[in-house]
């Protein structure tokens, strides 16, 4: 039996494996060298081209670049009129920032349960959820994996609620023959640098209603009454009015310059992330107390995460120990994530009980995500799969 790093043994890796890297190459710098030399670095013509190969990747009428899937998602909810004393559904295993805008609005954050096998929020659940302030639903697609957006469409529009996608992890993920960020009222989707294609930091919004995008504009540069960058064109004029309290959720040009090259490949990083996926499934698939991600058929995964399941049941290692034990194998991991219910603001100020949500807190006990992009090879796989299997055979009952 091979010792591990942790209890003595020789690290898998003599060198670090780290967790995410994005693929950056000449094609980027070239981008972000054109802006440079434009002289234009603010939100401008870039972003707006953006925009433009955005909208038509999706397959949506509006996209609107912006500075983050925070801000998407705080422009959108407050668009759609969300605000105090309103209820939005939506998941336990999230990052906080899906829940913080609801509480920004004066709106309260309500969780419902998740389905065993793709992590994604359970409908049956979400229509338990539903009362007289229920307004919204936040959908997120965990993991890159959609959720089952027929089924939340139809609760929506039976209580009239608005549907607002967290498409944080899933840039080319598809539905039943649609991409996300047109299953809802609005889609909101991440560029940060550990996603499938990055600006550094991003974001985007999306949407089939003109006048919901014309609101959303508003609302990304303090609600004035035009884009910006227009005032300083020589057709263009100084005057501008304030039509409502915006924020400052603008995306740059040096930022849009990242995002116009690393779309040309999106699909293709996810291509190479499905077939890592199939490698890493196929050389852990024996392993007794690994549970490994599953795919529903009519989807298109984006496979943002590899999340595997310990089982407490069959390995006498608690998932902390296995977290170190991997690092200590020169593995990068993670955990996504930690339930909001566990969450001491969350906890404390909406009486959240894990309790409650017993999918969720079954799930995150064991969850590990092991690293997965397109930068990684064929050794630093199958050196994850070897650090993996070592734990297991070590630490197994």
């Amino acid at each position: 039996m091979e010792k591990p790093a942790l209890e003595g043994g020789t690290p898998t890796r003599e060198t670090f494996l780290p967790f995410a890297r994005a693929w950056i190459d000449e094609l980027e710098i070239q981008q972000v060298v054109d802006v440079l030399r434009s002289g234009w670095l603010t939100t401008g013509p870039k972003a707006l081209e953006f925009e433009d190969r955005f909208r038509e990747y999706i397959g949506c009428q509006e996209a609107i670049a912006v500075n983050s899937c925070t801000g998407a998602l705080h422009i959108a909810l407050t668009a759609l009129g969300i605000g105090s004393g309103d209820e939005v559904i939506t998941t336990p295993l999230t990052f906080a920032a899906t829940a913080n805008v609801c509480v920004l609005l004066g709106a309260r954050p309500v969780l419902a349960d998740i389905q065993e096998d793709t992590l994604n929020l359970d409908p049956e659940a979400v229509k338990s959820k539903v009362t007289k302030k229920t307004k919204a639903i936040i959908p997120v697609h965990y993991g890159g994996h959609p959720c089952d957006m027929d089924e939340i469409r139809a609760i929506a529009d039976e209580s009239h609620l608005r549907i607002v996608e967290d498409a944080a992890h899933a840039a080319g993920a598809v539905y039943r023959e649609r991409k996300v960020g047109t299953l809802g009222d609005a889609g909101a989707f991440s560029f940060y640098a550990t996603k499938n294609m990055t600006t550094g930091e991003g974001g985007m919004l999306t949407c089939d209603d003109s006048l919901l995008a014309e609101e959303m504009r508003k609302l990304r540069l303090h609600g004035i009454s035009r884009d910006a960058w227009k005032r300083y064109e020589q057709s263009g004029s100084w005057f501008y009015e304030v039509e409502r309290a915006g924020y400052k959720y603008n995306l740059t040009d040096l930022a849009a310059a990242l995002g116009v090259a690393q779309l040309t490949r999106l699909d293709h990083f996810n291509d190479i992330r499905r077939e890592q996926a199939q490698y890493l499934s196929a050389r852990l698939k024996d392993l007794e107390g690994i549970r490994l991600p599953t795919t529903r058929p009519y989807v298109r995964h984006a496979w943002h995460l590899f999340p595997i399941r310990i089982s407490p049941e069959r390995l006498r290692v608690p998932r902390a120990r296995f977290l170190e034990a991997l690092a200590k194998e020169n593995i990068g991991c993670s955990v996504h994530f930690i339930p909001l219910f566990h969450h001491p603001f969350y906890r404390n100020t909406f009486g959240m009980n894990p309790q409650d949500f017993p999918v969720t807190e079954h799930a995150w006990e064991g969850l590990v995500s092991l690293p997965i992009y397109p930068k990684m090879t064929t050794q630093d796989l199958d050196d994850v799969v070897h650090a993996v299997r070592k734990l297991h055979e070590f630490y197994s009952r």
